[in-house]
């Protein structure tokens, strides 16, 4: 009869891969969070002004209250498709792996 399964260094490999993999997502996680966080405040903030400084007024208390620090009210590109008010951002993020290793995350978003 013939034994299956894995051997003892096929299963530190496994441990190895899974554990990088965890790191890097309890480091990634928080950066999406925050982009969340910004792209509830861009609708919010899109919804509730008429002009360019009511719209980022809006923007700074949404932040204010969400606790993120990617990007500010002035970041912001305002415009106008039609009758329509359009906010705009967009940020890099790095998140640091190991020594000189960093992940840049690019994030781009729009109000809807």
């Amino acid at each position: 009869m013939r034994q299956r399964g894995v051997t003892l260094l096929g299963m530190v490999f496994f441990g190895v891969v899974a554990a990088m993999l965890l790191v890097l997502a309890a480091k990634v996680v928080p950066t999406v969070t925050e982009y969340l966080a910004i792209q509830k405040a861009v609708n919010r903030a899109a919804q509730s002004g008429t002009t360019v400084t009511e719209i980022r007024n809006a923007f700074e208390r949404a932040k204010t209250a969400d606790y993120f620090e990617a990007i500010s009210g002035q970041d912001l590109e305002i415009s106008k498709d039609g009758d329509k008010i359009v906010v705009e951002f967009a940020y890099d993020k790095e998140v640091h792996l190991f020594g000189p290793a960093y992940l840049l995350l690019k994030y781009r978003g729009r109000s809807q």
